[in-house]
């Protein structure tokens, strides 16, 4: 259950806000080329790491039976598989989607949008979601966030 009673906007909506900006970014300055075809294309492989990243991250919440939604107690800290190198690599998943199209756009004005989606992350939901395994896991939490670092 989330910790307040205002309706949360869940990290997916934002990620959808975050590449509707970016696209209009890149519709209205698209004269900033910095990354210009064919290497444009190597875009695709940070939104495909991405995608298996956040995929991969969601699979072993579930099979751990825990949440994967923001704010709500969790029932088990994972700390194998993915877990083992972030600690939140959902996140870093929709932080390397918004890379690469950036990179496929080419254009500077997505990147800014990349900067600022990291940035709110961290703020809006990274810090709050730590404090929380925290107090729910103590000294185990303690450990894995002293050996498994943020983003990588």
């Amino acid at each position: 259950m989330p910790t307040t009673h205002r309706k949360l906007i869940l990290p997916p909506v934002y990620l959808c806000v975050a590449l509707l900006a970016m696209l209009l970014g890149h519709l209205a300055a698209p004269t900033l080329r910095i990354i210009a075809p064919p290497a444009s294309l190597l875009g695709a492989i940070p939104i495909a790491v991405g995608i298996a990243l956040t995929l991969f991250a969601d699979r072993a919440l579930k099979k751990h039976g825990t949440t994967v939604k923001p704010f709500e107690r969790s029932s088990h800290l994972v700390t194998s598989g993915i877990f083992a190198v972030s600690r939140h690599p959902m996140y870093l998943g929709m932080v390397l989607i918004l890379a690469g199209l950036a990179v496929l756009l080419g254009t500077l004005t997505p990147f800014v949008v990349v900067l600022v989606f990291a940035v709110l992350l961290d703020v809006r939901f990274i810090s709050a979601e730590e404090r929380i395994l925290a107090e729910a896991f103590g000294d185990t939490w303690r450990l894995y966030r002293r050996r498994v670092r943020r983003w990588l």
